[in-house]
């Protein structure tokens, strides 16, 4: 069928004239409801814009009146404009906005996402690529599946380079815009002992075999189309009278290159965006792209949107004063009209239990003051954070849900550990052995597993035990048989533990000896690291229970749940999560250093990486319209051990004026109410601290003047500790010192038992 909007064939003379001569026309009614900058953006329709839209300045409404804009005043036919959002909600989002000021159907746009408009091109032109106009687009799971056969037809060991850690290296070279040829010297090149790019070629060749492509290839085969064959990048290039772009800054090398290929032809881009809110680096954005903007497009016209209509005055100055700390910006400040509101405040408190209690009471308290729950969210740095509210929200009867994501006890790590632990505990259990006999991969085939559901089936056996009694058979083969044989040792040697030994430390060793740890160690993909802190936060669960199976009961309970009205939940996300969200209350808990900045932003890209966790943190502030609580915690419970944690840098970036700070951290909090002379525990400030980070570590009880352990005592090689000494734990009580190794010690405490702890958190009796 042709394309009814296929201008190919025109010239430029020959081009449709507009709807109506643009003179005759009085101005729309849509543009009384801009404010001056808004409205600037919008009539700007000719050569190259950058609109630098702050957190809840209206971008949507500049974006879509825009557009609507250019076909209101005749400016171009529906064809002729090309529009490209990231997700296909925003783009239903700006059709259905775009209709609304036209007062009819905005039907015959290029619109969309760009692998779909992307894809819209390629099936047109497929045959230059090598490809029929039929291609399937597969995917995540078919991608996998094709490398796992590129690989094993390379004879290369998949479990040592594993099909889902090339597919994250090829991804990112199509992100780059790099083809096989390209990538030969790239980052990732050394992976499969340098044979990344010649299996990278492979797979390419694969796909047009089968005639497929994936995701990746949709971008990268139109930017190979249109380097190829100028005459079709020209015919664009006319056909495209004015191209807009939503989240400018969250593009990467492939769409910028792309962008600026049908750019060249008559420059009228428009690109929305804010560089203070680029916060996806680790899935490929370049920030670049929107910071050179004026360079790319000589002439461009650079329109700053600060007028702010979502958050208070305090919120907007802390927002703003935190991210003017960084240099890699354009730079803008956000204001408003409305009142000043309430300061942003800053609580210091004990530990995670603490943080997850003290967020509760606030909640309850707002609700006694008559705010809905959907309108307050707890925004987190980690996926692993949730664990704590999610427990707290329970126990006081707040309903909630996790956007973006699964509870902490759906998620896929979690439900293959206490899968673990559920044989452990219950070898019977058919469910729980299925899920984790091959998890990680054992060299256990169907053939294996039939022949134990066979058994099971004719002697009324579970899997467990009918697996256990083909290891003394002949049924199985070699391999499956060994694999089994060490599989059930191993769970015999874990039970025989669990007598003795903490039942946190025997899962550790559990989840280390089986090599499911190691599984997501060796795990390339964005979500592995995020996966391993789970998993250190399900042993920290554990720790709370006497039992394993009293554990999994109440793991049994919290996933039995009621859900509530799903329209009035406390909303719980990740920071990354919750761009383009706004609520009355937002609660940003675990503002510490090496949560927050996260450690492994600062470890893989230095002062790059910092300024995005900045930026990250910029958009939680932003994403409150009332108010806005920072929290952070002086200890962290890592696996089983306790460790000392340094309020977030970020905190004392914030401006004073626009701050309020109390803390839990109080003498009183930290001694019995006979000591004489009670430690506060709190790290010393260091030099060049604000006057925020001194007003929160000084915060104490008027009554008594603490005595602060430096910092050095928390690392140092040698405790002020030896054996036999009698001391006392905020959280265990007093007991005995029993070894010492370094800073650590081995405590025997009266109530608690046999602990080890940092010598820090303790003090003489």
């Amino acid at each position: 069928m042709s394309d009814p909007f296929d201008l190919s064939g025109l010239s430029e003379a020959q081009e449709p004239p507009p709807y109506a001569p643009v003179a005759t026309r009085p101005p729309p009614a849509y543009l009384a409801k801009l404010n001056p900058e808004q409205r600037e953006a919008v009539e700007a329709t000719e050569g190259p814009v950058l609109v630098l839209a702050g957190a809840g300045t209206g971008k949507t409404r500049v974006l879509t009146t825009r557009l609507a804009h250019i076909l209101e005043r005749g400016l171009a036919y529906p064809s002729q404009v090309l529009a490209v959002t990231f997700t296909n909600k925003a783009a239903r989002e700006m059709v259905e906005r775009v209709g609304a000021l036209l007062g009819r159907p905005a039907e015959g746009m290029w619109l969309g996402t760009f692998h779909a408009m992307a894809a819209r091109i390629l099936r047109r032109h497929a045959e230059l690529i090598g490809l029929r106009p039929d291609f399937t687009i597969l995917d995540a799971d078919d991608q996998i599946r094709l490398l796992k056969q590129i690989i094993q037809s390379a004879d290369i060991d998949e479990k040592r380079f594993p099909a889902r850690s090339l597919s994250v290296v090829i991804q990112r070279w199509k992100d780059r815009g790099l083809t096989p040829e390209r990538a030969k010297n790239a980052e990732g090149a050394k992976f499969a002992l340098g044979r990344a790019p010649a299996l990278y070629a492979a797979y390419q060749e694969r796909l047009k075999t089968v005639n497929a492509v994936d995701f990746g290839d949709l971008l990268l085969h139109n930017l190979t189309l249109f380097t190829a064959h100028p005459d079709i990048v020209a015919d664009y290039q006319r056909r495209f009278h004015y191209i807009l772009v939503d989240e400018y800054q969250d593009t990467n090398v492939a769409q910028y290159l792309w962008l600026r290929l049908l750019a060249q032809g008559r420059s009228n881009i428009c690109c929305v965006g804010d560089d203070d809110q680029s916060i996806y680096g680790w899935r490929g954005a370049e920030l670049g792209n929107i910071l050179r903007f004026e360079q790319d497009f000589p002439g461009a016209k650079v329109i700053r949107l600060e007028r702010n209509y979502r958050s208070t005055g305090h919120i907007l100055g802390a927002a703003s004063g935190l991210i003017a700390h960084n240099a890699s910006r354009l730079g803008k400040t956000l204001w408003t009209e409305g009142e000043s509101g309430e300061k942003v405040r800053v609580t210091g408190v004990w530990d995670g239990d603490a943080e997850a209690r003290r967020v509760g009471q606030e909640i309850e308290r707002l609700l006694a003051r008559g705010q809905r729950r959907r309108d307050m969210a707890v925004l987190v740095r980690a996926g692993f954070q949730t664990r704590a509210f999610e427990e707290r929200f329970l126990a006081i009867g707040l309903p909630y849900r996790v956007i973006g994501g699964l509870r902490f006890y759906e998620r896929q790590e979690i439900r293959d550990a206490i899968a673990y632990i559920r044989i452990l505990v219950q070898p019977d259990d058919d469910l729980a052995f299925e899920r984790i006999v091959n998890l990680p991969k054992r060299g256990l085939g169907e053939a294996a597993m039939q022949a134990a559901h066979q058994l099971a089936r004719a002697q009324r056996l579970s899997l467990y035990r009918a697996a256990e009694a083909l290891i003394e058979s002949d049924e199985l083969k070699p391999k499956p048989r060994t694999a089994l044989a060490a599989l059930f040792g191993a769970f015999a040697r874990w039970r025989a533990l669990l007598g003795a030994t903490p039942h946190t430390q025997v899962v550790e060793q559990m989840l280390d000896e089986s090599g499911y740890t190691e599984m997501w160690q060796r795990d390339s993909s964005p979500q592995a690291p995020g996966r391993l802190e789970n998993l250190k936060e399900l042993v920290v669960a554990l720790a709370e229970f006497e039992s394993l199976g009293a554990f999994l009961e109440h793991v049994s309970l919290v996933m039995d749940r009621e859900e509530g009205d799903a329209n009035d939940m406390i909303s719980v996300m990740t920071l990354h999560s919750a761009k383009g969200l706004e609520f009355d209350s937002v609660f940003l808990p675990g503002w510490e250093e090496g949560l927050f900045p996260h450690q492994l932003a600062l470890d893989e890209k230095g002062a790059a990486g910092l300024e995005e966790e900045r930026r990250l943190a910029y958009v939680g502030l932003t994403r409150a319209r009332r108010r806005a609580h920072i929290l952070f915690a002086a200890n962290r419970r890592v696996y089983n051990q306790w460790v000392s944690a340094l309020p977030s840098r970020f905190i004392d970036e914030l401006p004073p004026d626009a701050v309020k700070t109390d803390s839990e951290l109080t003498a009183r909090g930290f001694a019995r109410e006979d000591d004489d002379e009670p430690d506060a525990w709190w790290p010393k400030p260091t030099p060049g601290r604000t006057e925020i980070a001194e007003r929160l570590i000084r915060q104490r009880s008027p009554l008594i003047e603490p005595r602060v352990r430096p910092v050095a005592a928390v690392v140092s090689s040698n405790s002020a500790f030896s054996v036999g000494t009698r001391v006392f734990h905020q959280k265990f009580g007093y007991g005995l010192v029993r070894t010492v190794d370094g800073n650590k010690l081995e405590i025997a405490f009266d109530k608690a038992g046999l602990k080890k702890v940092i010598d820090s958190f303790v003090r003489a009796a």
